[in-house]
């Protein structure tokens, strides 16, 4: 093996240059299954470091695979690529230049923290066994893993385990955190059609109105997360639109109601979307209405194994000491495809602070947020010692099941 110098310091070494690329991609940002130039550039600059490049799962996918000692052991790590269609606000210098368009979740800091640990790793090859750096597109609501998991990326890419990491906005920059268990919620939708009976807004009687019956529907199911779900466990269920009619005087036929429901427990996101349907079809029936519910599972719950967390947090603790750990680690309602991932591998998804308050407190899906770039050396630290730990330990040959924590 290699005798590298210390990460960090050799790291941000190249640090000028990942931040060059983490804003260029910040300033060309590519929607889901539209990354094609973030992938040009992920692949080019791996083929350049050296790593065997595959493209096309999951469209625009890359995965880079790295070989070193004579271990056949496999470590997969994960980040995403896509931007959200939103406006940014923050007119910095390398804001989106496509409006409509913006990396408002850090995806351009995630894929140059990995990008920056790739580099170290190819020059060093510090470890014993097979990396797989898996930059993955369509996060935002696209369920991008699935799709690469769809497609084979385990039956081309076997891994071991599998390890992913996003900023968090509150959090101290440069701490990490993370928690064994179910650590972020699952992530569904529903719509709702009321259908009544249309008619003049002055003569009621005449009509079946979708508007009260959908209004009813609104307030009922604001009831399953207080009256059906434990007090321990946690369940949202969010009605974002509503959409009914167009005039005053018209009683519309039909009404729409789109939600937004997040569960921390599959028993609980089975709950939801049951009794969803039937408060929805029973109220409508109350009024005279009928209620079709479409019901779309999107993400399910992230389920980090206890092994893998608790590695993932000794790595931090071993290299930082205990401040550089969120004091209390804390389950998000947000969802995540990498939860996919974990569903086939076992693994952990942590968090790396971004800031707090003015300095990277910025929450993500706003139109002024920004990725920090003073931790993406030490994001990209991160990657390396779990890398360089994972691959030169006997347990890392263990490969214990996802945790089945509630």
């Amino acid at each position: 093996m290699n005798i590298p110098l210390p990460a960090l310091n050799a790291i941000r070494e190249q640090e000028a240059e990942m931040v060059s690329i983490r804003r260029q991609i910040h300033s060309n940002p590519e929607l889901g299954y539209e990354e094609y130039a973030t992938s040009d550039l992920v692949a080019e600059r791996l083929e350049r470091w050296g790593w065997e490049v595959h493209r096309g799962l999951g469209g625009t996918g890359v995965v880079g695979t790295l070989n070193a000692g004579t271990s056949s052991r496999r470590i997969g790590l994960r980040a995403d690529m896509d931007a959200l269609p939103m406006a940014e606000t923050s007119g910095r210098p390398w804001a989106s230049k496509v409006f409509g368009k913006m990396h408002a979740c850090g995806h351009d800091g995630h894929t140059a923290m990995l990008l920056s640990a790739a580099r170290y790793l190819a020059a060093t090859k510090n470890f014993d066994g097979i990396v797989h750096a898996v930059f993955q597109p369509a996060e935002e609501g696209l369920a991008g893993a699935k799709r690469m998991l769809d497609e084979g990326f385990l039956d081309l890419f076997p891994c071991d385990a599998m390890f992913g990491m996003h900023n968090a906005p509150g959090i101290p920059e440069g701490q990490f955190m993370a928690m064994p268990g179910y650590a972020m919620a699952s992530g569904d939708l529903c719509t709702i059609i009321v259908r009544g009976v249309g008619g003049h807004g002055a003569i009621p009687q005449n009509t079946v109105d979708p508007v009260v019956a959908g209004s009813a529907i609104v307030l009922a199911i604001q009831t399953i997360v207080s009256r059906n779900v434990a007090p321990l466990q946690a369940g949202v269920v969010t009605v974002g639109a509503f959409l009914a009619g167009d005039a005053p005087n018209v009683i519309p036929g039909t009404a729409e109601l789109r939600l937004r429901i997040s569960a921390m427990h599959p028993e609980v996101r089975d709950l939801l979307e049951r009794r969803i349907k039937e408060i929805a079809k029973a109220q409508a029936e109350t009024f005279g209405a009928t209620a079709e519910v479409t019901y779309v599972r999107r993400y399910p719950v992230l389920n980090n194994s206890a092994y893998h967390t608790d590695f993932c947090t000794q790595v931090v603790r071993d290299w930082l000491g205990d401040a550089g750990l969120a004091a209390i680690p804390q389950p998000v309602t947000a969802s995540e495809d990498f939860a996919f991932f974990l569903e086939q591998v076992p693994g952990c998804y942590i968090n790396i602070g971004n800031g707090a308050d003015s300095e990277g407190g910025c929450m993500v899906h706003n139109g002024n947020y920004d990725f920090n770039d003073r931790v993406l050396s030490t994001g990209a630290t991160y990657w390396v010692k779990l890398v360089e730990h994972w691959l030169a330990t006997a347990m890392a040959s263990v490969q214990p099941k996802p945790s089945k924590m509630l």
